[in-house]
């Protein structure tokens, strides 16, 4: 299947796409408001809730505005490369879990993002008023899991 039928049959049978899709198919997140399905040989997810979607792309801009400097970025015009979407996704939804659980074990991820979401605005009372500067720290600390490269040589040492 051609990339360009690809996308396209994607948006036709996924017309609203979970937002947090890269953490949740890296198995590091999960959503009770989320469907999983396969295309082909991927793996999509779309967002069961029309309101909770446009709330998780509030947060989700606001966690990459948030974490331009310290991804070392001077804008971002469009996608992020896959790593550092990664980061800002999985990295910022553990930073707001710590916020709301010190203790949490980021190994177990996040159970239930609508859940944690929710949670947060009841703590601060709106999204405007996390503290992203916190959250900021988690996304920088966070690391995904590595390359090939990169675990081929950890293994040499």
């Amino acid at each position: 299947m051609e990339e360009n039928q690809y996308r396209d049959t994607y948006h036709g049978i996924n017309p609203r796409r979970c937002v947090f899709e890269k953490s949740i198919n890296s198995r590091r997140c999960h959503c009770s408001l989320s469907h999983r399905f396969c295309l082909a040989d991927r793996e999509g997810v779309s967002c069961n809730v029309d309101i909770a979607q446009k709330r998780c792309q509030t947060l989700l801009q606001t966690l990459r505005n948030s974490a331009i400097f310290a991804m070392r970025l001077t804008r971002i015009d469009g996608a992020l490369p896959h790593g550092k979407e990664i980061k800002v996704q999985t990295g910022g939804l553990l930073g707001l879990q710590v916020l709301l659980d010190a203790e949490h074990d980021a190994q177990t991820g996040i159970q239930d993002i609508n859940q944690l979401i929710n949670q947060a605005i009841e703590r601060y009372q709106s999204m405007d008023a996390f503290p992203y500067d916190e959250i900021v720290k988690q996304i920088v600390r966070f690391e995904g899991r590595p390359g090939r490269k990169r675990a081929n040589n950890k293994k040499e040492t």
